[in-house]
């Protein structure tokens, strides 16, 4: 398998955990963890991370509805992103979702690393580091569909929203998470090296 078919793969596999209750979810965590390490291609500069993303397929087909619902549910749902000091990915979804909200009047806001450690928590997942980014109703503070682990095209994000959507009012998530895992850019920041051999 591919590195990016590997990606595809584990967004799937990540995505299905966020949607399924604790309980399913602890009840994989080989599987999760196979899914992480594949799924995170580690960049240490802008250009790394624009490698990785032009070999991530870019949503071309949209819905003939698309831009008239997610007008239409701005007033309805959130954007929340974690986020932390000198993440590459970070700023680059962080440009990504800023142009959403100027296109489509949703509100984007970014949440603390703890707090999203403690999301992670409550879904019984394991933290796979910043950016996570997740579309949750106003009026519900735990109900959330994540939309982007790492960055990804704005295209894909812009998708990924509209599914959230349609998903938290009733689409049955087994279909949002097939369409979502078509196309990924699951992007994270490299980890420091370390001379000791044990932690790397």
């Amino acid at each position: 398998m591919t590195r990016l078919g590997q990606a595809r793969f584990a967004w799937a596999l990540l995505l299905t955990t966020w949607v399924q209750t604790p309980a399913m979810a602890a009840a994989q965590p080989t599987d999760r963890e196979l899914a992480r390490r594949a799924a995170i291609h580690r960049v240490s500069t802008a250009a790394d991370m624009r490698l990785w993303l032009a070999r991530v397929p870019l949503t071309r087909d949209f819905p003939v509805d698309f831009e008239i619902m997610l007008r239409g549910h701005a007033s309805l749902y959130t954007i929340e992103m974690s986020t932390s000091p000198g993440c590459l990915p970070c700023g680059d979804l962080w440009s990504k979702l800023q142009s959403f909200r100027a296109r489509y009047g949703w509100q984007v806001r970014t949440i603390g690393a703890q707090e999203a450690m403690l999301r992670s928590g409550r879904l019984g997942l394991p933290w796979v580091g910043n950016p996570v980014a997740w579309v949750r109703p106003l009026a519900d503070r735990n109900r959330m569909v994540p939309i982007a682990i790492g960055t990804d095209h704005g295209a894909n994000i812009a998708r990924n929203v509209w599914l959230a959507a349609r998903m938290l009012t009733g689409t049955r998530a087994a279909v949002g998470v097939r369409a979502m895992s078509k196309f990924t850019g699951i992007v994270d920041v490299r980890a420091p090296t370390s001379s000791n051999p044990k932690r790397r």
